[in-house]
């Protein structure tokens, strides 16, 4: 489990396509400081086994469900990408509860740029994932938990403080780039609760 918590901005070292998944190496140092082979880190949200690792790079095995479903496909060498450890017991819940499932892929369709120093991000997604959003909700794009200030039949719109763009990738966001999403896990639930059928 995740929190949405960014922890670095990693590096792609390499990719290597493997029979429709790929193996993935990633420069890193402070998610590298207790990892082992066996561990779990987040890479834009999708939750990835370090498999290899060396002084300042780690590598793991994305199948193809995960390539699929997400973005990991499209990296490349030199790409920037937020990397997150999961949550230990006892830790703060800082962002909130986060699987690093990745649920689909929306795009980036406006950023404005705001006096405050931080920026609005309108995010276009399916209608399959758009009905699990809801304003004042909670979304992870590209491994952030952001609060979703917005939504409607086509998209959702997030603020993101000066921090966070300093800090992860979306800093360099643009429109027309492709997001990780996962939505909010309790929706999920909840919706499955409600469509069972009665004892």
């Amino acid at each position: 489990m995740f929190t949405g918590i960014v922890e670095e901005r990693g590096r792609v070292r390499a990719v290597v396509g493997r029979e429709g998944g790929a193996r993935i190496e990633i420069e890193a140092d402070t998610v590298l400081d207790d990892a082992a082979v066996g561990a779990s880190i987040a890479v834009n949200g999708c939750c990835l086994t370090v498999v290899a690792l060396g002084p300042g790079w780690w590598a793991a095995d994305a199948a193809i469900e995960s390539v699929d479903r997400s973005t990991l496909g499209a990296l490349r060498s030199g790409d920037a990408v937020n990397l997150e450890r999961p949550v230990r017991p006892g830790d703060r819940l800082g962002g909130h509860v986060v699987q690093g499932h990745v649920d689909g892929v929306g795009t980036v369709a406006e950023r404005a740029s705001l006096p405050d120093g931080s920026s609005r991000l309108r995010v276009e997604a399916s209608a399959e994932l758009l009905r699990y959003v809801a304003e004042k909700g909670s979304i992870t794009v590209d491994g952030v938990s952001l609060t979703v200030t917005g939504v409607d039949h086509t998209g959702f719109g997030v603020a993101v403080i000066p921090h966070t763009l300093d800090v992860t990738t979306f800093g360099s966001l643009q429109p027309g780039d492709r997001v990780n999403l996962e939505v909010d896990v309790l929706a999920k639930y909840v919706e499955r609760l409600l469509a069972a059928p009665a004892p």
